[in-house]
């Protein structure tokens, strides 16, 4: 099994693609040793010291370190629990469930004005920030402001503050005018 790795624009955060599938749909987020119990790859993970985040995706793996570990020291022991879990059969997910995503309540925006930010959001963007090993989601309107929720890579990543203004947020307006804002939300 060959995986290879990819840089991604957050310097604590590495791209894994084992070659295969990851996850058939959707994707998890584990930010903690005690949220990945249900997965037996992102608990193999939690046990190398020095790894902060797990996140899954359809066809990879992004791991945050921790500040003070190197990717020296972290990226072998990392592609050696990916590989041994891979090897090994086990499942990704314990209970074939990646987790919904709960949204705000959109304060009576035009259910329109939503449609039309999260066709967007899922079509424009997801597609680019999953190259870099993140996810993005919609999580509310309200009074001009879009609400999202920056995971993977993108969470923590310093130029994340610049995509969602410069990019995310330019996009948004030119499309939906009523959009004021962009701000992210954990």
């Amino acid at each position: 099994m060959f995986i290879q790795t990819e840089d991604t624009p957050n310097p604590a955060a590495l791209k894994f693609l084992p070659g295969r599938a990851v996850l058939d749909s959707g994707v998890a987020d584990f930010t903690s040793r005690d949220a990945a119990q249900r997965s037996p790859l992102a608990r193999l993970l939690f046990e190398i010291d020095g790894v902060a985040c797990v996140f899954l995706g359809s066809d990879f793996v992004t791991v945050t370190k921790s500040g003070d570990k190197t990717w020296q020291v972290l990226k072998p022991m990392v592609l050696g629990a990916v590989m041994d879990h891979f090897t090994s059969g086990a499942p990704v997910m314990e209970d074939g469930e990646t987790g919904t995503e709960e949204e705000m309540n959109d304060d009576g925006a035009d259910g329109e004005i939503v449609a039309q930010i999260k066709e967007l959001i899922e079509t424009r963007v997801r597609p680019a920030v999953a190259q870099d090993g993140g996810d993005i989601v919609y999580k509310g309107f309200k009074n001009g402001t879009v609400y999202l929720n920056l995971r993977g890579s993108c969470a923590g990543c310093p130029s994340s503050s610049a995509t969602l203004k410069m990019g995310i947020e330019n996009m948004l307006k030119h499309y939906v005018p009523e959009v004021l804002q962009v701000e992210a939300i954990a």
